[in-house]
Protein backbone atom coordinates (compact mmCIF):
# COMPACT_ATOMS: atom_id res chain seq x y z
CA UNK A 1 0.00 0.00 0.00
CA UNK A 2 1.72 3.24 -0.68
CA UNK A 3 1.08 5.75 1.45
CA UNK A 4 2.96 9.79 2.10
CA UNK A 5 6.26 10.59 2.95
CA UNK A 6 6.95 13.25 4.89
CA UNK A 7 11.15 13.37 5.53
CA UNK A 8 11.80 15.63 8.65
CA UNK A 9 15.45 14.34 8.54
CA UNK A 10 17.84 17.28 9.39
CA UNK A 11 15.57 19.42 11.18
CA UNK A 12 15.70 20.42 14.67
CA UNK A 13 12.56 20.21 17.21
CA UNK A 14 9.92 21.68 16.76
CA UNK A 15 10.05 21.59 13.26
CA UNK A 16 9.63 17.74 13.07
CA UNK A 17 6.62 17.84 15.19
CA UNK A 18 5.05 21.01 13.49
CA UNK A 19 5.50 18.65 9.94
CA UNK A 20 3.20 16.00 11.59
CA UNK A 21 0.66 17.97 12.37
CA UNK A 22 0.26 19.63 9.54
CA UNK A 23 -0.07 15.97 8.21
CA UNK A 24 -2.64 15.15 10.76
CA UNK A 25 -4.28 18.14 9.88
CA UNK A 26 -4.30 18.15 6.05
CA UNK A 27 -3.15 14.70 4.87
CA UNK A 28 -6.47 13.05 3.61
CA UNK A 29 -5.37 9.35 3.61
CA UNK A 30 -5.19 6.61 6.14
CA UNK A 31 -1.56 6.20 7.10
CA UNK A 32 1.57 8.12 6.02
CA UNK A 33 4.88 8.09 7.32
CA UNK A 34 7.57 10.71 9.02
CA UNK A 35 11.01 9.84 8.99
CA UNK A 36 13.39 12.15 11.72
CA UNK A 37 16.90 11.23 12.66
CA UNK A 38 16.79 12.25 16.17
CA UNK A 39 15.61 10.55 19.42
CA UNK A 40 13.89 13.63 20.81
CA UNK A 41 12.13 14.19 17.72
CA UNK A 42 10.70 10.60 17.89
CA UNK A 43 9.38 11.10 21.36
CA UNK A 44 8.15 14.51 20.48
CA UNK A 45 6.43 13.11 18.01
CA UNK A 46 5.14 10.27 19.39
CA UNK A 47 3.20 12.44 22.64
CA UNK A 48 1.79 14.55 19.91
CA UNK A 49 0.50 11.84 17.88
CA UNK A 50 -0.78 10.18 21.10
CA UNK A 51 -2.11 13.61 22.23
CA UNK A 52 -4.34 12.62 18.71
CA UNK A 53 -5.24 9.16 19.38
CA UNK A 54 -4.24 7.95 16.70
CA UNK A 55 -1.67 5.03 16.12
CA UNK A 56 2.33 5.24 15.57
CA UNK A 57 4.84 2.73 14.89
CA UNK A 58 8.24 3.20 15.27
CA UNK A 59 11.08 1.46 13.20
CA UNK A 60 14.52 2.25 13.85
CA UNK A 61 16.67 2.08 10.17
CA UNK A 62 19.77 2.91 10.72
CA UNK A 63 20.15 6.00 11.38
CA UNK A 64 17.04 7.32 10.66
CA UNK A 65 13.26 6.55 12.30
CA UNK A 66 10.70 5.93 10.49
CA UNK A 67 7.09 6.84 11.68
CA UNK A 68 4.35 5.29 10.87
CA UNK A 69 0.91 6.62 11.45
CA UNK A 70 -2.26 5.80 11.25
CA UNK A 71 -5.56 7.74 11.09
Amino acid sequence: MKHNIFDARGRSCPEPVLITKQAVENFKGSSFEVIVDSVVAVENIKRFVKSKGLNIKVIENNEDYNILIQK
